[in-house]
């Protein structure tokens, strides 16, 4: 039987939730609120690795932030769209493990993929709570979505201590050897964005955003409706 979950995050691709929430999610955990990530696609058309390597470092992502469970999709790399086929896949992801709250990318963000995601997320979000859409399995009403940076932040409406939980989130991170390590080993491998320091930049983000409030790292988060305060 599947667990239930309290929060569920979504991502275009494994190693979004790190960047954007990897603080939040290990807060949690050891909070004792069961979290589980969802990765929408492979990751197929990356510049460095394989899909199996990536499955790979996803696992030991998943290890070393204690998540309850990390799915994988198997949506098409840079052909996410707003289909019916895709957002029944996530409605039922959302129907399967019973969030209360769902994550899912800024809306606004440089890689199409990360907007897709995001609109995709809020379709299948609605949808979930429609009990006369597939019928085959319990509709299931979500609180709240937020909203996770992943490359610029722009509005800020919610912002969580990660302290300390830096070091788990940084390790979760460098997991990712095939995306963020220049250094990794592999005779095809091309200079990227995300080899070129990438993780250097999320961390100074996340300093300059715990700055704002004396914290030493924080995480920010955008709504589209007010939150209630019980998580966080």
């Amino acid at each position: 039987m599947t667990e239930t979950l309290d929060i569920l995050v979504f991502g275009a691709h494994a190693d979004d939730a790190e960047i954007g929430m990897g603080g939040t999610i290990a807060k949690h955990v050891q909070a004792g609120y069961k979290v589980g990530v969802c990765d929408l696609t492979e990751a197929e058309m990356s510049s460095n690795g394989t899909v199996l390597l990536r499955k790979q470092e996803a696992a030991y992502a998943s290890k070393v932030l204690g998540l309850h469970a990390r799915t994988n999709l198997g949506l098409p790399d840079r052909g996410l769209e707003p289909a019916r086929d895709q957002i029944e896949r996530i409605a039922a992801e959302i129907r399967t493990f019973k969030p209360r709250i769902v994550f899912a990318p800024y809306w606004v963000d440089r890689h199409p993929d990360h907007v897709a995601c995001s609109r995709l997320i809020e379709e299948a979000v609605f949808n979930a709570k429609l009990r006369r859409y597939m019928p085959e399995l319990p509709p299931v009403q979500v609180s709240q979505i937020i909203y996770y940076y992943i490359n610029d932040v722009d509005q800020v409406s919610l912002i969580v201590d990660i302290s300390d939980f830096y070091e788990t989130k940084r390790n979760a991170l460098m997991s990712y050897r095939s995306q963020f390590d220049a250094a990794a080993a592999g005779s095809d491998r091309v200079a990227t964005p995300l080899t070129n320091r990438y993780v250097e930049r999320v961390e100074a983000r996340d300093f300059l955003l715990g700055q704002a409030r004396g914290w030493a790292y924080a995480e920010g988060f955008a709504l589209k409706r007010p939150h209630d305060v019980q998580f966080f």
